[in-house]
């Protein structure tokens, strides 16, 4: 099969392998612009551009897709399929039928639950504990097309965003391959609007946490909003950024922030609804992301202290 692939980071990246694996013919990769990053803000080329580079294929990153220009040079292409998987822009209509199989999509959520651009972010913080990867017919909607098919997941107990992303990222590839082998044969499934949740793209200020909030909802933010936005409150004035914690089974009445231990490697902080928090690595704004033990030897708290 002749394809059009779209995407941008890693998990898109084990999809592409995938396809190229499976002997598909792909007539071209679209990916997103370079942009500048970390400290240095040093271009980084994205995980799918470096396979697309490395493989010898041809590589497209357009600053605009909805012109006349770029619509004519994607049916160019004269593909079979468009596949996207994470390409982190809403195609227009003319892109999604642009070719006689339109366009099919890998969505990191059983659909119709969490639709938007951060799904395995929000069904962690929201405590769901099974997730999983849908591929679907493109339509003009946000992810409202077909169902093609699904796979579902656990999420571990202390799985993050990341891992549970990479997780996802080989499941996704696994399930394209076998869409596109049945493609033809799959009756597709009209999606339950009803039961529709959204994912939506998260704000900088949706990691803010306060100590009131149970040490199950912490952990959730911990979890979930890696590597962005992280979870965050404030200490003294400065960003405070919990990096790895666990809820304690353990209650305790207390004012919500309380030192309840900060001894060795053990930092114990009260939250509410009497639950406890322990947290392993954090970091204070200006400062390296640091361990408990370290970060005790340098604030010198100590227990009845309060976190605000």
């Amino acid at each position: 099969m002749r394809i059009v692939f779209m995407g941008t980071p890693a998990a898109a990246a084990v999809s592409l392998q995938r396809v190229m694996s499976d002997g598909h013919e792909i007539a071209a990769v679209y990916t997103q612009p370079d942009r500048p990053s970390g400290r240095g803000n040093k271009i980084t080329f994205s995980p799918v551009k470096q396979l697309a580079i490395d493989s010898g294929l041809t590589l497209l990153q357009p600053t605009k897709i909805k012109t006349p220009e770029a619509l004519e040079e994607f049916k160019s292409f004269h593909a079979d399929v468009a596949v996207v998987v994470a390409y982190g822009r809403i195609l227009p209509e003319g892109f999604l039928n642009a070719f006689p199989n339109g366009s099919i999509n890998v969505h990191f959520s059983l659909l119709p639950k969490y639709r938007g651009a951060a799904p395995v972010n929000w069904a962690i913080v929201n405590g769901e504990s099974v997730t999983g990867v849908t591929t679907m017919k493109m339509d003009a909607g946000l992810d409202t097309g077909d169902i093609l098919l699904q796979k579902e997941t656990a999420i571990g107990e202390t799985e993050d965003s990341i891992s549970l992303m990479s997780r996802l990222g080989d499941i996704g590839a696994e399930l394209l391959s076998e869409t596109l082998a049945m493609l033809t044969s799959i009756e597709p499934k009209r999606q339950d609007h009803a039961l529709a949740t959204l994912a939506p793209i998260m704000k900088k200020d949706d990691g803010r946490f306060e100590w009131s909030y149970p040490a199950e909802q912490i952990d959730r933010m911990v979890r979930g909003f890696q590597p962005f936005p992280t979870t965050f409150t404030s200490l003294n004035g400065m960003k405070l950024t919990l990096w790895n914690a666990c809820p304690l089974p353990d209650k305790l009445v207390a004012t919500a922030g309380t030192v309840i231990q900060a001894l060795g490697d053990k930092l114990v902080v009260s939250c509410g609804e009497g639950s406890l928090l322990e947290v392993f690595e954090l970091q204070l704004e200006g400062k390296r992301r640091m361990s408990a033990r370290d970060f005790l030897n340098g604030i010198q708290l100590k227990a009845g202290d309060v976190l605000a």
